[in-house]
């Protein structure tokens, strides 16, 4: 009975940080919102994860975890990858926030193991593509995979002020794979 209250408590620490996380990034995130919004103590808190880095090092993976389970990725259809990042994103933006304060906060701070491995093999997938040259050798891996995600996730960084003038999901999906049709072709 014990190990299934200890499991709940780290699943109620885990979403209440990535909430706080997401809101906030790591530097602006606090414990103590943390920890009441899963109610539990600090102590407890600590006891599960260490500290505030090692928390968001949870957060982040756990996230990592299940945007690689729900998006998969696709060499021979990198158009339709597209599309599912761009549809994760729009369904967890969240999830992509916690990205974002990631890449803004620890740009030069320890690599999490799960994003290096992850890379390398999609980095290592494409390399295969463009041999079979069923994918354009126009770009190296890194910079193709670093267009389609960022394509894929560029509605996400829209100025406000556009407003009404964005398309809708389903207009703005369609941009996102004929764009990644585009720079394939």
């Amino acid at each position: 009975m014990q190990e299934r209250n200890a499991d709940r408590t780290r699943a109620r620490i885990l979403d209440a940080a990535t909430e706080e996380f997401a809101a906030r990034g790591i530097g602006g995130a606090r414990i103590n919102r943390i920890a009441e919004v899963a109610g539990c103590n600090k102590a407890m808190l600590y006891a599960y994860f260490g500290n505030k880095d090692e928390l968001f090092d949870a957060v982040f993976s756990a996230s990592l975890e299940k945007y690689l389970a729900e998006v998969g990725f696709d060499v021979d259809d990198l158009p339709a990858y597209a599309g599912k990042v761009f549809d994760y994103f729009e369904a967890h933006p969240d999830r992509l926030r916690l990205s974002v304060w990631y890449r803004l906060e620890r740009p030069d701070g320890q690599p999490l193991e799960a994003i290096i491995a992850v890379n390398q093999q999609r980095l290592e997938e494409l390399q295969r593509g463009m041999r079979r040259r069923t994918v354009s050798r126009r770009f190296t891996p890194v910079s193709l995979l670093s267009l389609i995600q960022a394509i894929a996730t560029s509605w996400s960084s829209m100025n406000p002020e556009y407003g009404a003038e964005l398309p809708d999901a389903k207009v703005r999906r369609a941009a996102v794979v004929a764009a990644v049709e585009r720079i394939l072709s």
